[in-house]
């Protein structure tokens, strides 16, 4: 089985190679300036490419083996666990007799296996570690990657009420557009429900967070403390509530509005200082009296 691609291993040679010549350049030239303000310039030079070289390779040497760094981060956690539970039974096995040491196993195996919150803890961490490498696979297998096959950096994951939460750095060549028309492929392999993609950072847009549901938690049915207190020796009623269905029209009793009529204002009676009504004016009605409209 390969572990590592040959296009990522020409990529990395190339990249590398690059990485060595410039580094060897730039950093025996600032060191070649630098000691021939004390030295003889052919010295100075000699000194430049002593320093330049052995920095050069430093930095190949780092270039060349990252995809097997980033090889042992995507094994890290499962490593780090091995060596502590291979290192705690050795001492163990080395410290106390046959049985005891039985019995420790059987213990720290049976009582998180026995105490259900603890079993859903450790399967939950357990389903973290999975999806790691499922998410691995999904962009080695049908996401498009750049030109020279490199894989975006997934980062960590923990659980969540409805399955796992991952963080993943793109690297060029992909974008949040790109991975949101195979979530249904990403389900799919990480054995989940549904999944869902978000920015983690509002500053990079490389920084992502995959969300992946593999239960519902709404659907449960929840006890409610209301039920004790309710007496079952309470009178229940034999009628039935009456619930209205429709709004009866008959019943809408509208405000009487009288509307102004067309034409011209009412004129009011006018009074005299004494407060008695003046003479009936011999003015035809269809007359129009200015000081109506005033």
């Amino acid at each position: 089985m390969t572990v590592i691609e040959a296009k990522v291993h020409r990529s990395s040679a190339r990249n590398a190679r690059m990485a060595f010549i410039l580094t060897a350049v730039i950093v025996g030239l600032l060191a070649a300036v630098v000691a021939a303000s004390s030295i003889h310039p052919i010295l100075a030079a000699f000194v430049g490419a002593v320093i330049g070289v052995p920095t050069g390779g430093l930095v190949w040497v780092l270039v060349r083996i990252w995809p097997v760094i980033r090889l042992l981060w995507w094994w890290a956690p499962e490593t780090l666990l091995g060596v502590l539970l291979l290192t705690a039974w050795v001492q163990l096995a080395n410290h106390t007799p046959t049985l005891v040491t039985l019995l420790v196993v059987a213990l720290v195996v049976g009582v998180p296996a026995a105490i259900r919150p603890v079993r859903r803890q450790v399967i939950a961490w357990t389903w973290c570690l999975v999806v790691r490498h499922r998410l691995r696979v999904c962009f080695a297998q049908f996401i498009i990657a750049n030109q020279s096959g490199s894989l975006p950096l997934i980062l960590w994951a923990r659980p969540t009420p409805v399955g796992e939460r991952v963080w993943v750095y793109l690297r060029p060549g992909l974008s949040e557009k790109d991975l949101e028309g195979r979530l249904d492929k990403i389900a799919v392999t990480c054995h989940a429900s549904t999944v869902l993609i978000e920015r983690a950072s509002e500053n990079n847009a490389a920084y992502l967070r995959f969300d992946i549901k593999r239960r519902e938690v709404l659907t449960a049915h929840v006890g409610s403390p209301l039920v004790d207190v309710i007496d079952p020796a309470a009178p229940v009623s034999a009628s039935p509530l009456t619930v209205p269905t429709a709004l009866d029209l008959p019943d809408v009793h509208m405000p009487t509005v009288t509307l102004p009529t067309q034409g011209k204002p009412a004129k009011k009676p006018a009074t005299t200082a004494n407060g008695s009504k003046p003479a009936a004016s011999s003015a035809s009605d269809d007359t129009d009296d200015v000081a109506d409209w005033i």
